[in-house]
């Protein structure tokens, strides 16, 4: 993860603005089973017809801008080699695998980190069910490689998995694999619910407002790097206290090699909050890390409520943390932080 300059933040948060100033709603179609207007096929096997196609992009390039019905693009079993991206005119996709383990869609650009992502979602309404995003660079097979190369030196670049701009983004029992920077949570509501997470270094980071329920969070450092190394969950990226952004952890479990922190200040007003969640034991004492915020700690807000398992004892815990009230925590569920005009149940999942 590479500090963005702050123009770069003022023209993201200004799409996001504006994104969500325009409000697309989206029309159920005629299929009264699954509510959507058609389906599309993707499977890279095929011979391609009408509504088949070997590639996930040349699917999605036959969505008509500006759409407002929700179009499903069923993507089979396959690992499909390719980096995909849906552009801010398109709306209301859903893109369905077969589960995490059998549809993947994978790449491993790394070069730069805004244009590294294997997946880029800038669409308003989407929602995403049993696919794997991925981005293999710093894969073992891959450090085993350039190790050999440069002589056991370790070679670790943010290469980015999936990034995640538009407003009202659910995934459902995906999975998202990396290393640094897996999961760009960049901007906009988002829900994930029975997700696998997997990453070293600030895996899952950006300025998002987002609630992960249920997921299964992965980190990997003590593995591909070495067993005493660091890993870092998440970067939130909030900037000021009149932004509504932030990250929810609610049940699932955090777990993994090494010494793991929860969090590290990307913002001086950095958010992230784990409730109910089990902690396994690689969970550090101090549990955070204020980073960017180092002497500005009481801007922070860092919360673990009601957690289990032995990574859970917050007596050794850095003492800024934070301990919030019933009434602070209602804040953060799912009616109130994300789902205030009920876009996630109208969601014609089948």
């Amino acid at each position: 993860m590479q500090l963005l300059p702050p123009f770069i933040f003022i023209l993201i948060l200004s799409a996001f603005s504006f994104r969500i100033s325009s409000a697309v709603v989206c029309r159920n179609g005629q299929d009264a089973a699954s509510k959507v207007a058609y389906t599309l096929t993707v499977n890279k096997y095929s011979k391609p017809g009408p509504a088949i196609f070997n590639t996930i992009e040349a699917a999605i390039n036959t969505i008509p801008p500006n759409n407002d019905q929700w179009v499903r693009v069923f993507i089979s079993p396959g690992i499909y080699n390719e980096k995909v991206s849906l552009l801010q005119y398109r709306h209301c996709i859903f893109l369905e695998g077969k589960g995490h383990h059998l549809t993947i869609i994978t790449y491993n650009d790394h070069e730069e980190t805004d244009q590294s992502a294997t997946f880029t979602s800038y669409v308003e309404n989407l929602i995403v069910k049993g696919i794997t995003f991925k981005n293999s660079f710093n894969r073992q097979g891959y450090l085993d490689f350039y190790n050999k190369r440069t002589k056991g030196e370790v070679k670790i670049k943010q290469a980015v998995a999936a990034r995640i701009y538009g407003d009202k983004s659910a995934f459902y029992g995906c999975g998202f694999i990396g290393f640094q920077d897996t999961l760009w949570d960049a901007t906009g509501r988002h829900y994930y619910k029975n997700c696998y997470i997997e990453g070293g270094v600030d895996f899952i980071w950006g300025t998002g407002q987002s609630i992960y329920e249920d997921c299964l969070i992965n980190a990997t450092a003590g593995t591909l790097l070495s067993p005493d190394s660091v890993s870092y969950v998440t970067a939130q990226g909030r900037n000021s206290s009149g932004e509504t952004s932030g990250f929810v952890f609610r049940r699932g479990i955090v777990f993994g090699t090494g010494r793991i922190l929860l969090g590290r200040a990307y913002g001086l007003y950095s958010r992230v909050i784990f409730h109910n969640t089990i902690l396994e034991r690689a969970v550090a004492p101090e549990g955070w890390d204020a980073w960017n915020s180092k002497w500005h700690e009481d801007k922070l807000t860092y919360a673990e409520v009601d957690c289990k398992g032995p990574g859970s004892d917050t007596s050794k815990r850095v003492k800024w943390m934070k301990k919030l009230r019933p009434s602070e925590l209602y804040q953060f569920s799912t009616p109130r932080f994300i789902n205030q005009d009920g876009w996630l149940d109208s969601q014609p999942l089948s």
